[in-house]
């Protein structure tokens, strides 16, 4: 971990002398693990503190699902989940992140008090790209094959780590052309975005390919398919063990920040991971 870097998130400098931690808040009724259970503002708001309490750096809002087969839905419906959840959690000082792929949804939260912009579709949008340069935010690039409804479709590959670096270096360079400091980019592979369990674990072995672009990187395995293909559990919220042998790989291969759901497991696992290499 490069101890002189930071990732500046609007008001926020988050120093990279540590691993930073995500907290997974989606506020829809779809979403693949937790969908449903922060559909109410102050349900939502409540969780997220609790993340905060448990040593999230971050808090990522999302109002509308992009796991595989996902069906979207209207950017007023997307942003009236998100904005008044980023609102109060601006209000007590929090670092907020909004997960959406549109431009009208990342506006508003933007204005709620965001100060992370997370999309998915990895600023494609000439319009996504223009609020995210004019925001201040910190931007997170994601690569994804196709889009949520039909991205696990058959993807294919000639050689992902390459593909998917490439992408996430053309897309970072057209932000810094259209106007964002560097030092606001971090770069996400997409695992499970158009992605097998192959190609899942060849981006993991090879994070250190991406972290070599000089971007923060951002990985999101966290509960997620390719976890139970390999250990054979069906039910998302009970692939913790997997979940945090990713994380840990994941920071050990260069990761900067993970995205995750157990926020209090993951940081447990981040310090103690930390204290056998001799670091406080």
């Amino acid at each position: 971990m490069d101890r002189a870097r930071v990732w500046r998130c609007g008001g926020f400098a988050l120093a990279l002398d540590r691993p930073l931690v995500m907290g997974i808040l989606n506020v829809t009724p779809d979403s693949f693990s937790d969908g449903g259970s922060y559909i109410d503002t102050d349900a939502a708001v409540t969780a997220a503190i609790r993340m905060l309490a448990d040593g999230a750096d971050i808090i990522d809002v999302g109002g509308e699902s992009t796991r595989p087969g996902a069906e979207p839905v209207s950017t007023s419906q997307e942003a009236g989940r998100v904005a008044g959840v980023i609102a109060a959690l601006a209000e007590q000082g929090a670092c907020v992140s909004v997960d959406t792929r549109h431009a009208a949804v990342a506006a508003q939260a933007l204005d709620a008090g965001a100060s992370v912009v997370n999309d998915v579709s990895g600023f494609a949008d000439p319009e996504m790209a223009r609020v995210g340069a004019a925001g201040g935010a910190g931007l997170v690039v994601m690569h994804m094959r196709g889009e949520p409804r039909t991205m696990q479709e058959s993807p294919v590959y000639t050689d992902v780590g390459a593909e998917v670096a490439a992408y996430l270096a053309q897309q970072a360079s057209a932000l810094e052309r259209a106007g964002v400091a560097r030092d606001r980019i971090a770069i996400d592979p997409g695992l499970g975005f158009g992605k097998t369990t192959t190609h899942n674990l060849e981006l993991l072995r090879r994070l250190p390919e991406l972290a070599a672009l000089g971007f923060p990187v951002v990985v999101g395995a966290s509960r997620k398919r390719f976890i139970g293909e390999i250990t054979g559990v069906a039910e998302p919220r009970d692939r913790l063990a997997g979940s945090l042998a990713a994380a840990l790989e994941a920071v050990r291969r260069g990761a900067a920040v993970v995205r995750v759901h157990d926020v209090a497991a993951t940081v447990q696992a981040l310090a103690t991971a930390r204290a056998m290499d001799g670091e406080a």
